[in-house]
């Protein structure tokens, strides 16, 4: 059996874009990596080609996110696991980059672009426009604050394509991330200008992050399944990025972000067709965040050396949190 350096993971429930993020991961990769696809429900559409470091488990069941990552996990015999969502593209080679950069008891992340996936055309008059849910004829768009309404084109049925572009976006670029006290996922800017941060990223490439935004995310095999990295207590979706960062910083490990490489993701937040493949309905995401506030802002993970307040108080002050939430931590 061949032996890799890395595995990545991708849990996928009837991704569109598999196909596009398997071929980009095998393009851009440079060193001894695999990639191991679980499939939570309907064979690859399109298909994936055969490739002899590709692997595909189709399990019969669903399992979730969580679920399905962890099926994908036991397959691996590699030192190092990253789990990558299916609609991501990377920097040319990522993987080596972020190896090289790594120590036993970090979970390290690429900078975070935004995907340029692809552009609808019409193949009848030209008109193109950005990506997102299949327009209804040509000219027409919808996105998460308006209906399906007219901005140009000639209005024709069935004569649009995706013309793929897959190109990791300059702007934004994101690189420190946090949680508020819901807890809810935040972006972590005003971190960028602390003496701290621009110290360690002139010094190393390198910088700390309170907390990850979940896409992407690299540890070693060992410390995936010792932290329990992702427990499948917590539900198939939703919170995932919180729950791995408070556990690698809580048992004595630290979160990075390696501005030597990138990844792209494409955020699908207008629904339908280009929505979340997940279930993610409002509720079951409200249960899953109480579950993991009460879990680890009660200090309940058993593998932790430091209290939440610990890690509250290195990145301090953090926006959103006050000194009375602080001391609500400690009891």
């Amino acid at each position: 059996m061949k032996k890799y350096d890395l595995s990545i993971i991708i849990p996928s429930r009837n991704e569109m874009f598999l196909k596009n993020t398997v071929e980009d991961i095998l393009d851009k990769r440079r060193g001894n990596t695999e990639i191991i696809i679980g499939l939570d429900d309907k064979w690859p559409d399109p298909p994936i080609t055969d490739h002899e470091d590709v692997t595909m488990i189709h399990t019969g069941q669903r399992y979730g996110q969580r679920g399905m990552a962890n099926q994908c996990v036991k397959l691996s015999r590699a030192k190092y696991v990253a789990k990558c969502d299916a609609h991501c593209g990377f920097d040319e080679g990522f993987d080596v980059k972020l190896m090289a950069d790594m120590k036993d008891d970090w979970t390290v992340v690429p900078v975070m672009r935004n995907l340029h996936a692809f552009d609808w055309v019409c193949t009848k008059c030209g008109w193109r426009t950005y990506q997102g849910r299949t327009p209804i004829k040509c000219g027409w768009k919808k996105d998460r604050k308006t209906d399906w309404h007219k901005i140009g084109g000639c209005d024709a049925e069935g004569t649009l394509i995706r013309d793929f572009k897959w190109i990791g976006k300059n702007n934004p670029q994101s690189d420190s991330y946090r949680f508020d006290t819901e807890p809810h996922f935040q972006y972590f800017k005003a971190y960028r200008k602390r003496p701290e941060y621009q110290k360690m990223l002139k010094e190393t490439g390198l910088t700390e992050s309170m907390s990850l935004q979940g896409s992407f995310f690299m540890l070693t095999r060992e410390k995936y399944w010792e932290l329990n990295i992702c427990d499948e207590n917590f539900g198939s979706w939703g919170s995932q990025g919180m729950e791995v960062a408070i556990k690698t910083w809580l048992s004595g490990g630290r979160v990075i972000v390696n501005h030597n490489t990138w990844y792209g993701h494409m955020f699908r937040s207008q629904g339908g067709d280009f929505g979340f493949p997940y279930p993610n309905a409002d509720r079951k995401v409200d249960e899953n965040r109480a579950l993991a506030k009460d879990y680890f802002f009660n200090n309940k993970f058993d593998k932790a050396i430091h209290p939440l307040s610990w890690l509250i108080e290195k990145f301090w002050p953090i926006p959103g949190w006050t000194e009375e939430d602080l001391k609500k931590l400690d009891g």
